[in-house]
């Protein structure tokens, strides 16, 4: 029985950070781009701003974690990412299990 034939751990790791449940069907690249793409995006929220991401200076603190001081718009960059990502590992899975 191979990942594939499971794919509900996929998603639940996917749910928790994009890129795990692809690591976890042996999708490395693709799996570590997610990832990269979802860290980025938590950069951008915690600096709400691309220059203040990019900054090594700032510290990496995620103001989603002030829940008083979120609105949607902070959190939908990282949260658009998940959802695609989690779309695109369903698509692996049920759509084209081949791939």
């Amino acid at each position: 029985m191979t990942a594939r034939d499971r794919p509900w751990p996929a998603y639940l790791l996917t749910v928790f950070a994009a890129g795990l449940g692809h690591w976890y069907l042996g999708e490395w690249k693709r799996g570590g781009v997610w990832f990269a793409l979802y860290v980025g995006a938590l950069a951008f929220l915690s600096a709400r701003s691309i220059p203040g991401a990019l900054d090594p200076g700032a510290p990496f603190v995620v103001t989603a974690l002030q829940i008083d001081a979120v609105s949607f718009v902070d959190v939908a960059i990282p949260l658009s990412v998940l959802v695609v990502c989690l779309l695109d590992v369903w698509l692996r899975t049920i759509v084209d299990p081949e791939v």
